[in-house]
């Protein structure tokens, strides 16, 4: 059964403090929520940019970028000829991702990539300061060890949904798919040897991991 992370009244709080924002993104949350699409929203939006900026990033990775939403924050903190590189199975949200981009006066510092975010990961070399993993949920224990390798040391992985409505606290004959492999992910990510890493319960939770060896 679902659950909400952070209680209502808190989780409206917190959204009634954030500073305004600009025009892009509320056409962006708007969209969101008339799709029922699952875009991080303002309150991880935000922390994804603080993160960003705390490191000093100047290369980021996302996996599953949708249409940009979660792109946007990153771009926010990075500097002019810093580099963005946004993937989606979709081609329709890549051109999406690239039109929300030249609103946003952003498109010199992004590439995005069509097709499959592990094959993604085969590919690149690194190093890459940041890498924020959004894809299908069945994939994500695979990625832990393809972005390790592509981030420096002192580097971040970040990871959205790592509670999953609060189903990850089921018992195991009620446990759906995506809680399994969310599970399975939490639990290897945290045994990893070269990474430290915390679950914020933010929104739908948040893994924060640091490449520290």
């Amino acid at each position: 059964m679902a659950m909400d992370i952070v209680n209502p009244a808190i989780a409206k709080y917190l959204d009634d403090l954030l500073p305004a924002r600009e025009p892009w993104f509320l056409e962006m949350e708007k969209m969101a929520e008339k799709n029922n699409f699952p875009a991080v929203g303002p309150q991880v939006g935000m922390l994804l940019e603080i993160l960003a900026r705390a490191i000093a990033a100047r290369r980021i990775m996302e996996l599953g970028s949708g249409f940009g939403y979660s792109g946007l924050w990153f771009a926010r903190a990075l500097p002019e000829d810093g580099f963005l590189l946004l993937s989606d199975f979709a081609e329709e949200n890549r051109r999406r991702a690239e039109e929300n981009f030249k609103k946003a006066g952003k498109s010199g510092i992004m590439e995005f990539r069509v097709g499959d975010a592990l094959e993604l990961l085969k590919q690149e070399k690194g190093p890459y300061d940041l890498i924020f993993n959004d894809i299908e949920k069945e994939f994500y224990p695979q990625v832990i060890d393809p972005a390790y390798r592509l981030l420096r040391k002192g580097g971040l992985f970040i990871t959205d949904n790592t509670l999953w409505y609060g189903r990850v606290t089921a018992g195991q004959a009620t446990l759906d798919k995506n809680a399994a492999f969310i599970r399975e992910f939490n639990t290897r990510l945290m045994a990893h040897k070269g990474f430290l890493t915390v679950i914020i319960p933010l929104r739908d939770g948040v893994s924060v991991s640091i490449k520290y060896q």
